[in-house]
């Protein structure tokens, strides 16, 4: 049973003032409908309902070059730290998931010790270019555990990654240096582009976790977000519907965009609150991005079919939990914020 909170969200002014710093003017030729459903990473400078394409601002799907430049001093404070959080050249690194049950499905699918082997974990612990010796990857997510349930330093999640999750793997709060998060809302009911749409409710919910992330795991140098895969196949009104699940894609840009325009001195974002980076929360970027639309495959070829989801139409089945986990382990082996430290015999 999910636990309801209320989130104020921004007035129109606000949410339009967002939307206008996250989503520039369309181009003079747009090449998909304005309304159509696109990959971000495909929909470029083009446009959904009037909201800009691409991972970053600007329609581009890589990050700012003195964002990247910045993530690269916080990878490399990740090191080997031992339980009290000191350097140690024996001691761990933490890489935790953080977020509801698509995401624990999809990182571990099992108990914290005995991951599925289709999974992120599995998979990574079959691959013999992983660091075995230092990194210990915790599967935090929680099923049923959606964003108010992370967005407090005092929620009963923490507790339990701490006595069951970390524990269990013989580690601390203190080890935890890099999270993959990959959160929702449930039973959200307004689209984009209104001014009290979902969207908009996750910027200032997944703001709320980051600071808490950083409050909890004080060694915590950088988040990579993860927006939903496809829900274009439930029933309207379910769980979390299309265009729901493509819509927290913008959340998570925007989200991001919020912390690049702060930086280190700027003044907080009228949704997403204070992100400077290393002081109120780590570093913040994309890790894989999901979402493709069902069968119909995007310029890298994924899709998504009924029969990679469990009945619901939600929830990732075998071969879905395969594919994110696949694509969260090619992203951490290819991301020059993580690689340098997820991989044996590298350095940042």
């Amino acid at each position: 049973m999910f636990r309801v909170r209320t989130v104020a969200v921004a007035a129109l002014s606000v949410a339009a003032a967002c939307a206008s710093r996250s989503s520039p003017s369309a181009p003079a030729t747009v090449t998909v409908p304005d309304t159509a459903k696109v990959a971000l990473t495909d929909l470029g400078a083009s446009t959904y309902r009037g909201f800009q394409g691409g991972l970053y601002a600007g329609g581009v799907n890589a990050m700012p070059a003195a964002h990247a430049a910045l993530g690269a001093t916080f990878a490399r404070n990740i090191r080997p730290l031992n339980a009290a959080g000191q350097s140690d050249a024996n001691g761990k690194i933490v890489f935790l998931s953080v977020g509801m049950s698509n995401t624990t499905q999809e990182f571990c699918g099992g108990g914290p010790t005995q991951c599925q082997s289709v999974s992120f974990v599995g998979q990574a612990l079959a691959d013999a270019t992983v660091d075995r010796a230092h990194l210990v990857m915790v599967d935090g997510a929680q099923g049923g555990m959606v964003i108010v349930n992370w967005d407090a330093p005092t929620e009963n999640t923490y507790t339990v990654v701490k006595d069951q999750r970390l524990a269990a793997l013989g580690v601390t709060e203190a080890q935890v240096q890099a999270v993959w998060l990959k959160q929702a809302t449930p039973g959200p009911t307004v689209p984009l582009p209104a001014a009290g749409a979902d969207a908009y409710t996750m910027v200032a919910g997944l703001g709320a976790v980051v600071r808490t992330l950083k409050v909890r795991y004080p060694n915590l140098q950088v988040v990579f977000l993860s927006s939903r895969i496809y829900a274009g196949y439930a029933q309207a009104g379910t769980l979390n519907p299309e265009p729901f699940a493509y819509e927290t894609g913008f959340a998570v840009k925007w989200l991001i965009d919020a912390q690049i325009r702060q930086g280190a001195n700027g003044a907080p974002d009228a949704l997403a609150g204070d992100l400077r980076p290393g002081a109120t929360a780590a570093w913040l970027a994309w890790g894989p991005y999901l979402w493709a639309d069902g069968a119909k495959a995007r310029a890298d070829g994924l899709t998504w079919l009924p029969e990679d989801f469990q009945t619901d139409f939600t929830h990732p089945n075998t071969s879905a939990r395969q594919k994110v986990g696949a694509l969260l382990l090619a992203f951490m082996k290819s991301s020059p914020h993580a690689s340098c430290w997820f991989l044996s015999g590298r350095s940042c």
